[in-house]
């Protein structure tokens, strides 16, 4: 493996941990339930595997669903959004809820499938999401380079002598 691809490898990682949880715009970010947000983590360490693997790396279903969980709370979904997040919902709390509570997905609002276009929109939502997640790590990484760059300067400044002479 390149350097480089090492170093990605080693950043989709990190940022599977690290990176936000993009929401939709609208102040319900904070309303995303814990055990969607411990969803979110695991599904996106399984995508970091299975990149290791070969595989393309995209947002994941979790992340997806957290995103039209706070759209739909902003807007009403026309049918289509309506059958994708019920699809996806279905799918992760399916995948991720304990039950424990004794809360199930109900079977009357359940989508089972998806066509054809409503896949492909659900798969550009979640190349969308990862691409932005990235790039806000992307940002936030230069600003902690370009910050420890700064104090290193001053750093070195500090301990310098100063090499001016009076005569």
């Amino acid at each position: 493996m390149a350097t480089q691809q090492v170093e990605k490898s080693i950043s989709d990682i990190v940022g599977a941990l690290t990176d936000p949880i993009i929401a939709y715009p609208g102040g319900w970010g904070d309303t995303i339930p814990e055990w969607l947000k411990q969803a979110i983590t695991e599904e996106r360490l399984v995508m970091n595997i299975l990149a290791l693997k070969g595989g393309e790396i995209t947002g994941t279903d979790a992340e997806a669903c957290a995103y039209l969980y706070t759209a739909g709370l902003c807007f009403p979904f026309d049918h289509d959004w309506h059958d994708i997040y019920l699809y996806i919902a279905g799918q992760v709390y399916s995948r991720h809820h304990t039950g424990n509570d004794g809360a199930v997905f109900p079977k009357d609002i359940r989508v089972e499938s998806l066509n054809a276009e409503q896949m492909r929109d659900l798969q550009r939502l979640q190349a969308w999401i990862y691409q932005k997640r990235t790039r806000e790590r992307q940002v936030r990484d230069r600003g902690e380079r370009r910050q420890q760059r700064e104090e290193g300067a001053a750093r070195k400044k500090r301990e310098q002598p100063s090499l001016s002479f009076e005569f």
